[in-house]
């Protein structure tokens, strides 16, 4: 397949001609892996010991949001990494469709107006909302690529200020509750909406990883992919739906969490490359690991207070985004 000029699209070599940055996720990461995972179980905030799986702190609240971080970093890296070959933008991310931007509107709606529905279900059902407006959008006025992107900023935009009016006329404690959710919080994540939304998130990155090679022939243009068999329009609709699925389970599990959905994708292209199925599958696996580790430094940095995870990806992601681009414009100087 021809290949572009985009360092973030290239294909590799053999993982065993790969430099040594590119061959460590084939040699450690399940090691690395399995040890991130037995720290942030026995991890207390405040010190270490090997886990007692009979302790309900470790079984009823500890287990359950290690899983809601490994599934919702997994959906947003792995939602990125679609996306940016859907858009054939590096800087394309779950929220440039409107999908982060419903949901935080549906859930902010829930809590300032006190209504009875469970918070992730709203919140699930105001990404499904938002990506079905962005499609039917994109079917009446038509533009490809750029309808889509254009369309997804104006849902997105109408959205943030929706919530904001929301925030603005609700009380004190509707306010605090938002802000807390808006911020990005797995410390409650138990029981049934991690039960529902995970099948949910799963079969988004699925429908992802089915879409690999024709979201290659995308990154070719329209005419070439065409020209490949390749059936645009379908491809772009069921990529915004898988990244929608994906992408909206994981923001009714944990609320709005930034940068994953960036910045995860373009560190595996910079230090893999490869081909788009691959690069979602390597992106979800690293996205689950990154927002566990954020997630388990979070719950200790301001012990004994629970340290929302959104806000300290807040600080750490637009520096590593810069060491990115640094990395990148370095590359081609």
């Amino acid at each position: 397949m021809p290949t572009t000029r985009a360092y973030w699209l290239r294909r590799p070599s053999h993982p065993a001609r790969l430099p040594a940055a590119g061959r460590l996720p084939y040699l450690a990461w399940p090691t690395l892996a399995a040890c991130l995972l037995l720290f942030a179980v026995g991890y207390a905030g405040d010190s270490w010991a090997w886990p007692d799986f009979s302790d309900p702190l470790v079984s009823g609240l500890r287990l359950p949001r290690i899983a809601a971080a490994l599934i919702v970093g997994a959906a947003m890296a792995a939602s990125g990494a679609a996306l940016q070959a859907l858009f054939r933008n590096p800087l394309a991310d779950p929220g440039l469709i409107g999908t982060a931007s419903g949901a935080a509107l549906a859930a902010v709606a829930v809590m300032a107006l006190h209504l009875t529905i469970p918070l992730p279900i709203a919140a699930f059902g105001g990404a499904l909302l938002a990506t079905w407006l962005l499609l039917l959008l994109v079917k009446l006025v038509g533009g490809g690529n750029i309808s889509l992107l254009l369309m997804g900023l104006m849902l997105g935009s109408f959205a943030a200020a929706a919530t904001s009016l929301l925030l603005f006329l609700s009380d004190d404690l509707a306010l605090r509750s938002a802000l807390s959710w808006l911020s990005g919080q797995l410390g409650t994540t138990v029981g049934a909406p991690l039960l529902w939304a995970s099948p949910v998130a799963l079969a988004g990155i699925a429908l992802l990883l089915v879409l690999g090679r024709d979201l290659d022939c995308l990154l070719l243009g329209d005419e070439e992919a065409t020209s490949l068999g390749v059936n645009v329009e379908r491809v772009r609709l069921l990529t915004a739906i898988g990244a929608a699925l994906a992408a909206g389970a994981a923001v009714s599990i944990a609320g709005i969490i930034g940068f994953i959905g960036m910045m995860i994708p373009n560190a595996c292209a910079l230090w893999l490359g490869g081909g788009r199925r691959q690069l979602i599958l390597v992106s979800a696996l690293s996205g689950a690991c990154f927002l566990l580790l954020m997630d388990t430094l979070a719950r200790g940095i301001a012990y004994p207070i629970n340290l929302p995870v959104g806000l300290l990806i807040g600080f750490i992601g637009p520096v590593c985004f810069v060491w990115l681009l640094r990395r990148r414009t370095g590359s081609h100087a």
